[in-house]
């Protein structure tokens, strides 16, 4: 290269906005917009994980079958159960309520009448006192679905 090709080189990267040789910058009006794009995309994952996949629309207790107004008596009086897995830890491992530390919640059986086994049905309650729980779900779906049970 001579003097001439150099100063060319020089010439054409100032008027690029890059230094000789370098690959050029990006343009302010793209890093921006990528920026946005990132922004808005951790916006939308945060959103997400507030608002669990399979929590459908609050229910109230009246709107329930009248086993599962029972079931809510019972976990609220503590018992006696009628199955012996009742009240044993929920663990959330689909991630449908909302995250809480292993051990919050807990699951109740909703006999199915007419059933041979415990069925589908399940209250799950979360919180430290058992008979007075923050929170209960319903699902009548094996835990494919949740509403949350407003009194």
């Amino acid at each position: 290269m001579n003097e001439k090709d150099v100063a060319k080189n020089v010439d054409a990267a100032t008027a690029r906005g890059t230094r000789a040789g370098a690959a050029p910058m990006p343009s302010f009006r793209r890093t921006s917009s990528l920026l946005a794009l990132v922004v808005a995309a951790v916006m939308t994952v945060g959103v997400q994980a507030k608002s669990p996949e399979g929590l459908g629309a609050d229910v109230s207790l009246s709107s329930l079958p009248a086993q599962a107004q029972k079931t809510d008596q019972l976990i609220h009086s503590g018992g006696p159960f009628p199955f012996s897995r009742d009240g044993v830890v929920f663990g959330n491992y689909e991630k449908r309520l909302p995250r809480e530390p292993r051990g919050y919640y807990h699951e109740y059986t909703v006999p199915t009448p007419g059933a041979r086994n415990r069925g589908a049905r399940r209250i799950i309650c979360g919180g430290q006192q058992p008979t007075e729980p923050d929170a209960c779900f319903y699902t009548e779906d094996h835990y494919n679905s949740f509403h949350r049970i407003v009194k």
